[in-house]
């Protein structure tokens, strides 16, 4: 009873109205102040019996009426202001699964975001626009910060081969209490699935579930997952026998993590010891004109000059279309599309 008991609004109230009466009208605009606390007493009355507060309250009104020459019956206090009510207007009412919206409201312009994809051999786009080609075979971590862990597992091309392809992704969106239960997306090659490890589509039963979706693009090809409440699209992709990974996430997103977390391929790139050069790679004439087929690579940028690489390296011509939905996804995932092509 005593938590649905009012008298503490009522006293604030009372206290606002009263706070800076001054002027001749003053003792008018104090009986009003007193009979808007009497009439705000009145309907906390009956959740109020038991509360020593309103008790007090009331025969202090009583006090105060009779010292003041107030009589019960008469105007009362403009009533205050109310702060917008939380469903109509402000931010509390903003979907706070929707980082974006949230973003703008805190902010007052859109969010920033970043790009970083792993595709064929495996070469690696950092947020940061660097380009390296990889022989990371294992398990390695491109992302691992507050709200994603994503692994990648390599498997050399061929045997007794340098190169190696990405051969499984695991991606972990981390729990986050008022929007998403934690969801585990795993894909191997022959199996991309349209749903989560839970056999779930979306983040779960909380009210900002609908805010992680998972949707099938192209059939065991092509697999998107949107999650609004951190601002990020996340797309998977198998070309051939290998699977790509490109990611759009907000920019305060993929900078969410410690000291502790520093190896991350999208963030610092493959480490030295696993680079290599794609120079090294003899320069075929057919692996160019295959990269050039059908259109697919019209730039001759880092896509292009990686595409050459893996078809050399591997002797599979798919590698083209790793390459070409790699460079698909960066210019809808990338903010500045000055940034599409890299030339090294």
């Amino acid at each position: 009873v005593s938590s649905q008991c009012k008298i503490l609004r009522c006293n604030s109230e009372y206290v606002a109205a009263t706070l800076n009466l001054r002027g001749s009208n003053r003792n008018a605009a104090y009986c009003n102040a007193l009979r808007s606390y009497s009439h705000c007493t009145r309907k906390t009355a009956r959740t109020c019996r038991g509360d020593l507060a309103y008790h007090s309250a009331v025969h202090g009104i009583e006090d105060l009426m009779i010292q003041n020459n107030c009589s019960k019956e008469g105007p009362t206090s403009p009533p205050r202001p109310r702060p917008p009510a939380p469903n109509h207007q402000g931010f509390e009412s903003l979907d706070i699964c929707n980082y974006e919206k949230s973003f703008l409201y805190k902010h007052g312009q859109p969010p920033s975001y970043q790009h970083c994809a792993a595709f064929g051999d495996p070469h690696i786009r950092t947020f940061h626009d660097d380009f390296h080609t990889c022989r990371v075979e294992g398990s390695w971590p491109l992302l691992d910060n507050d709200y994603l862990f994503v692994q990648a597992t390599s498997s050399p091309v061929a045997k007794g081969s340098n190169a190696t392809v990405t051969s499984k992704l695991t991606i972990i969106f981390k729990n986050m209490k008022e929007c998403i239960d934690q969801k585990v997306y795993q894909a191997e090659i022959d199996n991309l699935p349209a749903a989560f490890e839970d056999g779930s589509v979306n983040g779960g039963e909380r009210p900002g579930g609908s805010s992680l979706a998972i949707r099938e693009r192209s059939p065991g090809r092509h697999v998107e997952i949107r999650a609004e409440y951190i601002g990020t699209t996340i797309a998977v992709r198998q070309a051939g026998r290998q699977l790509s990974f490109s990611i759009r996430a907000a920019e305060e997103v993929a900078r969410a993590f410690t000291e502790e977390q520093d190896l991350q391929l999208c963030v610092g790139g493959c480490p030295r010891s696993q680079r290599i050069s794609r120079s090294e790679c003899c320069r075929g004439r057919m692996a160019a004109e295959t990269a050039r087929g059908r259109e697919m690579l019209p730039v001759e940028d880092v896509y292009f000059q990686s595409c050459v690489f893996d078809v050399v390296t591997s002797g599979d011509a798919n590698f083209t279309m790793a390459a070409h939905g790699a460079l698909e996804d960066a210019r809808v995932f990338l903010p500045n599309a000055e940034k599409l092509h890299i030339f090294q």
